[in-house]
């Protein structure tokens, strides 16, 4: 059996914009990529759809969703913290 490739997410971008350009065929770059004329098709139709997402707010850049992340994660960590120190002071029930 053969093992799926997985393309980057950049890869991806790179090609859907290159088929966004129109400036060569989708078969064109199948060649070039090594990619399937109809996988070009869906990151393109992807991509498309998406830019409204981008622009209106829907979709969270990489920075800001990281940022959110690390807020969570400290929260948690205070969380934790405060339930150690909680059990370290209770006597012990020798």
């Amino acid at each position: 059996m053969s093992k799926r490739k997985n393309y980057s997410p950049s890869f991806k971008a790179k090609v859907a914009l290159e088929a966004i350009r129109n400036e060569k065929t989708q078969a064109e770059l199948s060649q070039i990529y090594q990619v399937h004329q109809n996988l070009i098709g869906k990151w393109k139709k992807q991509a498309l759809e998406n830019f409204s997402g981008i622009f209106g707010g829907e979709i969270k850049s990489q920075e800001n969703a990281d940022k959110t992340e690390k807020d969570d994660l400290y929260k948690k960590i205070g969380k934790l913290e405060m339930q150690v120190d909680y059990l370290k002071n209770l006597p012990s029930l020798r």
